[in-house]
């Protein structure tokens, strides 16, 4: 049985991890449209099914999402993003709260104990760049800082496996942060973050993961 020419596939593979190393660089982030066929053709100088072919098993990965008659567009920045994308993007939202509780709560802890200095002044700078968002009344821009800062709380726990777990789930967790906000910022639906970063800067395990554990569930209207 004939096979695919080995220099054909071997160009594939070339092209498929330039391609996602644009996406993991952040060169090309989370829903931006990437260059169309013509210009990667262009960029690249490979053939146009050349292109097709690696685009094509990068959508099937679940990093990039072709729509019809508007491009092709980055939806997720690993092959697991892309799989939890798919799997839970129909989930049930208590579920997804309670498990964003679990994660963030024993990475606020950890982060008590483990948290630098440059983790602390991240952390500061972070704070203050959400609450300029929300004071500005600049939606994007609100919840791109309240995941950051969710993140960095993660990164400050110092567990690498922690940490790439939640950074694969974090573009779909600002999905519904997104839908938890609404359309417009309200001063009733403002989470003061700030007993948080508090908390880990005092070393204190116990309230930072209490607080952290408060947050999504409070999206729900339920406290803990």
């Amino acid at each position: 049985m004939a096979l695919t020419s080995p220099r054909r596939s071997a160009l594939s593979d070339q092209v498929i991890t330039e391609l996602r190393s644009q996406i993991t660089s952040g060169e090309w982030p989370v829903g931006s449209r990437i260059p169309t066929e013509p210009e990667l053709v262009e960029q690249l100088g490979v053939a146009r099914n050349t292109v097709r072919e690696a685009v094509r098993a990068l959508a099937h990965n679940g990093l990039l999402d072709i729509r019809q008659g508007s491009g092709t567009y980055v939806i997720a920045t690993s092959e697991l993003a892309g799989v939890m994308h798919r799997r839970f993007a129909d989930a049930d939202r208590r579920d997804i709260a309670e498990v964003r509780s679990t994660l963030e709560s024993s990475a606020a802890r950890m982060a008590a104990e483990r948290r630098t200095e440059r983790d602390l002044r991240q952390l500061e700078t972070l704070l203050a760049r959400r609450e300029e968002a929300w004071a500005a009344g600049y939606l994007e821009r609100f919840v791109a800082a309240d995941s950051t800062l969710h993140m960095a709380v993660v990164s400050a726990s110092h567990n690498d496996v922690l940490t790439a777990l939640y950074a694969d789930l974090n573009h779909l967790l600002r999905d519904w942060l997104r839908d938890d906000v609404g359309q417009e910022l309200r001063p009733e639906n403002h989470m003061d973050h700030a007993r948080l970063v508090a908390a880990i800067r005092a070393g204190d395990a116990e309230t930072a993961g209490t607080e952290a554990a408060s947050y999504t569930l409070h999206c729900l209207g339920e406290r803990v």
